[in-house]
């Protein structure tokens, strides 16, 4: 699914601007996975910054009435997706819920929150695809539990391979307001890396699992 490419820039050059994303090509992040990256995220400094909340807001409501007209209810993953999803129920005057990564381990023993009922169609929201794996088991807890999960949206995405064919084998379609690609372009034209930082930047996302070794 296509995001402008506008919208794609504007969200890379204010994740770049609070910080909410940081690269460092020649003094990598070590993810819990063990993979090394140049790059680290947190969408959810974001949440501070009303307008840039409030533009991610719209910019989400937009494209989920765009791609998922259908869409009954807005589904927020735990714990970085229920404020942007949250956010976005309200902008689209839809009900709200999320789904935990397993069951309460007390009182009512619930995984999906909220008054969302089976049969519902539902769009699930993240703040960021890496593998995918972490969405799609939320995904699959949703469609275990009844609803009609019609796809994920999430504010930004490393493009992996990995993540498009995950997606793809789980038959959920995705889209994200913002991909690594725009943000590179976006860095270099900022000022944010050099010509030399990009290459390695760039190397990066042809092949993450090998990637400084």
């Amino acid at each position: 699914m296509q995001i402008s490419e506008s919208t794609a820039a504007k969200i890379a050059e204010y994740l770049l601007e609070i910080k909410a994303i940081k690269l460092q090509p020649n003094n990598p992040f070590t993810w819990a996975s063990g993979l090394k990256s140049p790059i680290y995220s947190d969408n959810r400094l974001s949440l501070s910054h009303p307008h840039i909340r409030s533009f991610i807001k719209f910019a989400l409501a937009l494209e989920i009435n765009k791609h998922f007209p259908e869409a009954k209810a807005i589904i927020g993953v735990a714990t970085a997706g229920i404020a942007p999803g949250a956010l976005v129920a309200d902008a689209m005057e839809l009900p709200f819920g999320y789904v935990r990564s397993e069951p309460k381990k007390h009182g009512m023993g619930k995984q999906v929150e909220g008054d969302i009922h089976p049969g519902d169609k539902v769009v699930v929201v993240e703040d960021l695809v890496s593998t995918g794996k972490s969405s799609l088991q939320a995904i699959e807890a949703l469609r275990e539990y009844g609803v009609e999960v019609l796809g994920l949206a999430s504010i930004f995405t490393y493009g992996l391979d990995s993540a498009k064919k995950n997606f793809e084998m789980a038959n959920c379609p995705m889209f994200s307001l913002s991909n690594y690609n725009a943000l590179i372009k976006v860095a270099l034209n900022k000022g944010y890396v050099s010509m030399e930082d990009k290459e390695v930047l760039s190397n990066w996302s042809s092949n993450p699992e090998a990637w400084g070794k």
